[in-house]
């Protein structure tokens, strides 16, 4: 079992198999180009756990400081292919975060998971981690229109019912 960073193109495409297993989404042409910016723009990273020369586990991270928890890790994706579940990579691939945290001079590491998790969450709580907080989020619209020089635009995002009917209201 050994883990590294995935630092060439090469090391970065073969970990799309693991990767889109959560993120299906991805598409693997598009994938080494947009890690390359997530790394430029966002200081992301992504290492993976390799056995026996195949990669089973894959996690993306950065290291981010903000005033409510200083200087901490943060896991954007952590998964371990589903053959390959249940065999102690997730907790290496995790023990080696937690160690790279350390190493980075963090306090702490966060993850985010989705809700409907549970099998992950069950894990993350027997590997010490605690549900500490929610997470929020709202879609914004990118239409990308044009705006005429001195117009103000309000941005177009999608309310809840209730902040609809709040806001039909105050209009009326």
């Amino acid at each position: 079992m050994h883990i590294r960073r995935a630092t060439t193109d090469h090391e970065i495409d073969v970990c799309f198999p693991v990767m889109s297993e959560l993120r299906p989404h991805l598409v693997r042409p598009e994938v080494v180009a947009l890690v390359r910016r997530m790394e430029r723009e966002g200081g992301f990273e992504l290492a993976f756990l390799e056995d026996d020369e195949t990669i089973v586990a894959v996690a993306g991270y950065r290291i981010l400081d903000d005033f409510a928890r200083g200087r901490y890790l943060y896991v954007d994706d952590l998964v371990t292919a589903a053959a390959h579940r249940s065999r102690g990579y997730g907790s290496g691939l995790l023990d080696w975060l937690r160690a790279e945290a350390a190493r980075r001079g963090c306090g702490r590491l966060h993850l985010d998971s989705g809700m409907q998790r549970k099998d992950a969450h069950r894990f993350y709580e027997r590997e010490g981690l605690g549900a500490v907080s929610l997470h929020f989020a709202v879609e914004i619209a990118s239409g990308g229109e044009l705006v005429e020089e001195g117009a103000t635009a309000k941005p177009d995002v999608r309310r809840s019912p209730q902040r609809a009917a709040r806001e039909a209201g105050r209009d009326a």
